[in-house]
């Protein structure tokens, strides 16, 4: 008889399930600027589609604005035409080889459709920790039914990796519920 499931391995893919969740809940626009804002723009550079992170630095010099510091002074314009044209709202203004962002005032109705964009990154976070949660239960099963594990340890695990799917649930929960803080602050 084997010792059951391999626990690590089921938290190690539901911890990437909450990177994941960072990293979309990063991207989201608040009141205070962030390099991440930029990281869906996609720049027409060299014959093809590259992120604006290969060809240039994004920094923050002030609280509503960005910097994009573009490295070859023939791409200015297509960085320029991939800002406008990521449906972000944002209007860069060139200066030489950089372009200055400022980043409008979020009115209430934005602040409410970015909570609900948050929220959906949530549920698909919640639903990746769901699918990872079943594929455990079925090892379980199939273990037990197999005869590689008895019954009371099969019952054990299974309530390990309820209790380690709810913790890490409530911890998509709690960060939703920072994000949400920080979007609809004034």
């Amino acid at each position: 008889m084997s010792e059951g499931i391999d626990l690590k391995e089921l938290k190690r893919r539901m911890d990437g399930a909450i990177n994941a969740f960072k990293n979309d809940i990063a991207s989201l626009r608040t009141g205070r600027a962030s390099a991440n804002v930029l990281d869906p723009v996609q720049v027409e550079a060299y014959g093809s589609r590259v992120p604006l992170n290969q060809v240039a630095n994004i920094s923050v010099p002030e609280p509503r604005m960005l910097s994009v510091s573009v490295w070859d002074k023939g791409m200015v314009g297509a960085v320029e035409r991939g800002i406008r044209e990521s449906n972000l709202g944002l209007n860069p203004i060139i200066d030489g080889q950089n372009l200055r962002i400022p980043l409008p005032e979020l009115n209430e109705e934005r602040r409410k459709s970015l909570v609900k964009v948050a929220h959906d990154y949530a549920e698909k976070a919640k639903v990746a920790i769901r699918h990872v949660r079943r594929d455990g239960m079925d090892d379980l099963k199939k273990a037990e039914k197999d005869g590689d594990i008895g019954q009371d340890l099969s019952r054990s695990q299974s309530e390990r990796v309820q209790k380690m799917t709810d913790e890490t649930i409530l911890d998509v929960d709690r960060l939703l519920a920072d994000k949400e803080k920080e979007i609809m602050q004034v």
